[in-house]
């Protein structure tokens, strides 16, 4: 028998895998292709207090290895996920993690407040936007900001906290230890790389934002890097992700020091990933006769 349950600041996932955010929406498309009581949990799409239309189209592009998107956090507003997509939600055994975007520490405390406050299992603060008091810099690029919104975020934070690290930082260790000091229960790694494609028949930027975050295979080394690094200076818990896209990808994110792993863009090539993530996991975990999966975490050996 395989043991695949995992902990996260107290909340038990029966198996490490969870449906990324922005790539799974709020789970019905794919609720209808398997039973989302499968995976370990879903982190829905990035909520903002009001509701967004997103970045005008084109707004996303293929590239060698994953894909370009700046859709723009589309969604319908924190309220509107709170009366119709926790019930839906509710008919399935996995976790339910609110992932939140602000462009203020206001939108993002009030978020925190009014999400505690619903049937949520955990927060997760996605500190890759930009920061409109200060300029525009994203709240995630230096450690002095991760410490401060984070700590202004945990006191109105009821539920488990997880902040999501930006990798595009000069070395992502200090973010990860800013927020960890700041009362983070686990930190989300990474998010997208910041990346962008040029139609040289137009001479146009291919997005209409110019800009994007780049996901895909073509992120893992990097992410894999990263996961390795912030294990090795924090004790919180770690939920790593960038270029998932099999069992094999996933056990080496835990070898790593990830406790979950979570899927995204791999979720757009192949609706039943984060299902067939997990048995490959399992199997892994057979062929090598582990029987707990908290065993492979940090595992890595480097002698």
């Amino acid at each position: 028998m395989t043991d695949m349950k995992v902990h996260i600041a107290g909340v038990e996932l029966q198996n490490p895998v969870i449906a990324a955010s922005g790539t799974f929406g709020f789970g019905r498309e794919y609720g209808q292709l398997y039973d989302l009581s499968e995976i370990g949990a879903i982190s829905v799409k990035g909520l903002t207090k009001a509701p967004r239309a997103g970045n005008p189209p084109p707004r996303i592009t293929e590239t060698p290895g994953g894909i370009l998107n700046s859709v723009g956090l589309q969604n319908p507003g924190v309220d509107a996920f709170i009366r119709d997509e926790i019930p839906y939600l509710r008919q399935y055994r996995c976790k339910i993690i609110a992932n939140m975007a602000g462009n203020t520490f206001e939108d993002y405390c009030e978020m925190a407040e009014k999400l505690s406050a619903a049937d949520v299992d955990f927060l997760e603060m996605n500190i890759s936007c930009p920061n409109v008091k200060a300029g525009g810099a994203a709240f995630g690029t230096h450690p002095d900001t991760v410490f401060a919104i984070t700590d202004a975020v945990r006191k109105y934070a009821k539920k488990p906290l997880i902040v999501k690290l930006s990798p595009n930082v000069a070395d992502i260790t200090e973010t990860a230890k800013a927020a960890e000091a700041a009362g983070a229960d686990a930190l989300s790694l990474i998010n997208t790389l910041t990346g962008m494609a040029i139609d040289i028949r137009t001479r146009r930027p291919i997005l209409a934002n110019v800009i994007g975050g780049m996901s895909g295979p073509c992120v893992k080394p990097v992410a894999l890097r990263m996961v390795y690094q912030v294990y090795r200076a924090v004790q919180v818990p770690i939920i790593g992700m960038g270029g998932i896209t099999s069992g094999e990808d996933a056990v080496e994110f835990l070898l790593a020091g990830s406790t979950a792993i979570s899927v995204g863009t791999a979720n757009f090539t192949d609706p039943y990933a984060c299902i067939k993530i997990r048995d490959g996991i399992r199997q892994y975990m057979q062929d090598q006769t582990i029987t707990k999966i908290g065993d492979l975490t940090g595992g890595l050996l480097l002698e």
